[in-house]
């Protein structure tokens, strides 16, 4: 069954209009992820910009400073590429960055300790020379004859 094609002055249906948005959405999407390189880690910028939100949580004990650093590690725990080490670091954002009603060296040495580490542990390492090579052995596809030793 063929349907007719829609003349031009007649609006959208909702079903149309919501596919359509859900489309312009999905197109969009790609520009919206500037955070990350292009093989998906987050940038070192994005870590810089936690590590400095978090030390101003630490030090000024406000409850917007510390909300910033919340909700800036908060999607990060969630990245399939970050290393087990640097998920520990932002949960630990997440738990000690409160504010508190007085600001103590024991509420602020764990934010700035955590602080400290985001750059240390949340950094995309750089290949070696056996993943690199264990890379280029799988690109080739399909089986790879052996050729037999000389005599």
């Amino acid at each position: 069954m063929r349907v007719p094609p829609r003349p031009l002055n007649q609006p959208l249906s909702q079903g149309s209009l919501l596919a359509a948005s859900l489309l312009a959405a999905l197109l969009m999407a790609g520009p919206a992820r500037s955070g990350t390189l292009p093989d998906g880690f987050p940038t070192p910028e994005t870590f810089r910009k936690l590590q400095l939100t978090t030390y101003a949580c630490g030090r000024d004990n406000t409850a917007s400073s510390c909300e910033q650093a919340r909700l800036q590690a908060d999607p990060l725990l969630d990245h399939p590429r970050l290393p087990a080490s640097c998920k520990d670091v932002l949960w630990k954002i997440r738990q000690k960055a409160v504010a508190a009603p007085s600001n103590s060296f024991e509420r602020r040495d764990p934010i700035d300790a955590a602080a400290a580490d985001v750059t240390v542990f949340c950094r995309q390492l750089p290949k070696t020379k056996s993943d690199a090579k264990q890379e280029k052995q799988g690109q080739g596809g399909g089986l790879r004859l052996i050729e037999p030793a000389a005599p």
